[in-house]
């Protein structure tokens, strides 16, 4: 796909510029586009929380969007991070839905941002027990409740 590959050029040439050697795997799927990032510095690249991957991921895409600004979205990951974050936000949310129908009582998980968000109502939608409410308006980051269903 030529998106992938323009966007693993941007990457590479971004993260060469800043010196850092790396590998770069080019994932192609029906979730879309995906870039893997192998380095030793993986620590510095993913960053606290996973905040610095974030930023790569947004720079990335807004060069690939400027080239062609109907280029499909391209997430960035590094030694599978985002993998394991994803799988260990699904788990925590099963945890505290579990929580939830023993006590009766609902609970907040810590402020996410919009993708986490969904990756956790994603999580619980099929559990008819327990629903799951984010408050609106306009902050990043926002707190989801999990609570059980009228």
């Amino acid at each position: 796909m030529e998106a992938a590959q323009e966007a693993h050029k941007i990457l590479d040439s971004m993260l060469g510029k800043l010196g850092f050697e790396v590998e770069i795997e080019e994932q192609v799927s029906e979730d879309g586009i995906a870039l893997q990032i192998s380095s030793e510095d993986s620590k510095i690249l993913i960053g606290r929380h996973g905040e610095r991957l974030d930023d790569i991921q947004y720079l990335v895409n807004r060069i690939l969007q400027k080239h062609d600004d109907e280029a499909p979205r391209v997430k960035v990951d590094c030694d599978h991070f985002r993998e394991q974050e994803e799988e260990r936000l699904e788990e925590q949310a099963r945890d505290l839905a579990e929580k939830v129908k023993e006590s009766g009582k609902s609970t907040r998980m810590r402020p996410l941002n919009a993708y986490h968000r969904r990756i956790v109502h994603n999580a619980l939608v099929d559990d008819e027990e327990v629903e799951t409410t984010s408050p609106r308006g306009s902050d990043r980051l926002k707190r989801i409740e999990i609570r059980l269903r009228n």
